[in-house]
């Protein structure tokens, strides 16, 4: 398979999430929750806070609390990058891990909870997750 098979095709997976880093979900989630009118999870206090679209249609944008180093991105330099990583759901963890593998993705060396997803990185290094649809 090459990476322009897919291109037209069924894909490898759905895309979910969104997840931005940020030292405040609550209050990110609040800013954007007004600007797109999306409701804010009902568990909307802890380290991650999701809106999901309204007609259940298109990909979520979540929030991720991250330490109280957190230095945002400077646009459009590369001092402090942009920081955000993309979910996507699949049904099977272990065939969509061998699919990305086999189109250039690379497993990351972190895996907090592999059994429900796992990081890897496309191959300009940017993260992404599969998630245990």
């Amino acid at each position: 398979m090459t990476t322009t098979d897919n291109v037209r095709g069924a894909g490898i997976a759905r895309f979910s999430v969104v997840a931005l880093d940020c030292p405040d979900p609550v209050a990110l989630a609040r800013f954007y929750s007004a600007l797109t009118g999306w409701p804010l999870d009902a568990d909307a206090s802890g380290g991650w806070v999701q809106l999901d679209p309204p007609d259940g249609r298109g990909a979520a944008l979540a929030f991720q609390k991250v330490s109280s180093e957190y230095r945002p991105p400077r646009w459009p330099g590369q001092d402090v990058p942009q920081q955000l990583h993309i979910d996507f759901d699949v049904p099977d963890l272990d065939e969509g891990e061998r699919q990305v593998l086999a189109i250039g993705a690379r497993k990351h060396d972190e895996q907090p909870a592999p059994q429900n997803f796992r990081v890897f990185l496309d191959p300009a290094d940017h993260p992404f997750c599969l998630v245990r649809a």
